[in-house]
């Protein structure tokens, strides 16, 4: 996946969804500056995240709901049984054990991205005593720019949502060829069109 940092020249911002886990009295600002290290370091503005993630037995705990707030978005939340469908890259047994899913931070992530989404940044800690993890997940970028499903994540998962792929009938020319046109000009090497009704 290619990585666009915000307000980067050629598009908009990749929105982000945050998947965040937590023992129970964890602190607002320890998730909030969980979740800024966690973008800073895959190369992204804490401002792109739309969403946060976690799994339902922890969608109550203050310090997620705060965090929420703080950002200004939602804290979604999913079963354990549809968290534990999702394979994530690093399963864990203290997690499984605890809340009955090995992957809560990833698996939110990728599950709250929608069908096809795909890590940006996989599970990183809080500092110790690390009382909360955090994921990042979004929509997989092409070399066109065109945000599409990808491979990983949610399709592990039974989905009635129809996955769609957004691409350009005309992707950007790259090289010394590559034109860029002003309003009013030509097309380039265009001939007359129209039918002769319209001539």
């Amino acid at each position: 996946m290619k990585r666009r940092a915000d307000g980067e020249a050629g598009g908009p911002s990749v929105p982000l969804v945050a998947g965040v886990g937590a023992r129970s009295g964890v602190a607002v600002s320890e998730v909030l500056e969980l979740i800024t290290a966690s973008c800073a370091a895959a190369g992204y503005a804490a401002s792109q995240v739309v969403a946060l993630a976690t799994v339902a037995a922890k969608a109550a705990e203050p310090g997620l709901a705060g965090a929420a707030r703080a950002l200004g978005v939602p804290l979604r939340s999913f079963p354990a049984e549809a968290l534990a469908a999702v394979r994530g890259p690093e399963p864990s047994a203290a997690a499984a054990a605890a809340v009955g899913t090995p992957s809560v931070a990833e698996a939110a992530a990728l599950l709250a991205a929608g069908p096809g989404a795909a890590l940006v940044a996989g599970k990183r800690k809080s500092p110790p005593p690390a009382r909360a993890t955090c994921a990042l997940a979004g929509p997989a970028v092409t070399d066109f720019g065109a945000l599409t499903a990808g491979r990983e994540g949610a399709t592990a998962v039974s989905w009635t949502a129809a996955v769609i792929v957004m691409t350009s009938p005309n992707p950007p020319r790259r090289g010394p060829d590559r034109r860029t046109g002003v309003v009013g000009d030509p097309a380039p090497e265009s001939a007359t069109t129209g039918t002769k009704e319209t001539q």
